[in-house]
């Protein structure tokens, strides 16, 4: 967690925010060392989700700027597979925000969101819905012990 766990909320916040974008490293673990270390279940629920919410819009605003044609001439990815999954997320839509909290897998779902362009709004709000839900959770647990 490269010592952002030393620099309290602070760090939550730094942390949680790389987290939720491609930097590989669990946001969980730092907001449980940091949890630990302040016992300020309000001010990390706060901190760890405005940072790790804002870290997946940052995401999410990445696939927005991003255009077919760079994906199949970069990534040589065919125009057949990028429909198929088109129609993944239309099936689905802003509700697989939710799910952006889940490690890894939730990056690349901010980032689908985004180049597929659901609709801002409720995607941005489902996404801060399914962060606080985790980091809640969290929470519970802490108290539990």
């Amino acid at each position: 967690m490269f010592g952002l766990e030393e620099l309290g909320l602070i760090g939550l916040f730094l942390g949680t925010f790389l987290a939720a974008t491609i930097l590989p490293f669990s946001s969980d673990a730092l907001y449980i060392a940091v949890l630990a270390a302040t016992g300020d279940t309000a001010g990390c629920l706060a901190v760890g989700t405005l940072g790790n919410w804002l870290g997946s819009v940052f995401t999410y605003w990445i696939g927005w700027i991003g255009k077919w044609e760079w994906i199949e001439k970069w990534f040589k990815v065919k125009p057949e597979t990028l429909q198929k999954q088109k129609q993944k997320i239309d099936r689905y839509g802003v509700w697989l925000a939710l799910t952006c909290w889940i490690p890894i897998v939730g990056d690349i779902v901010a980032i689908a969101l985004g180049f597929y362009k659901t609709r801002p709004f409720w995607t941005i709000v489902l996404m801060l819905v399914g962060k606080f839900g985790r980091f809640l959770i969290w929470n519970l647990i802490y108290g539990l012990f």
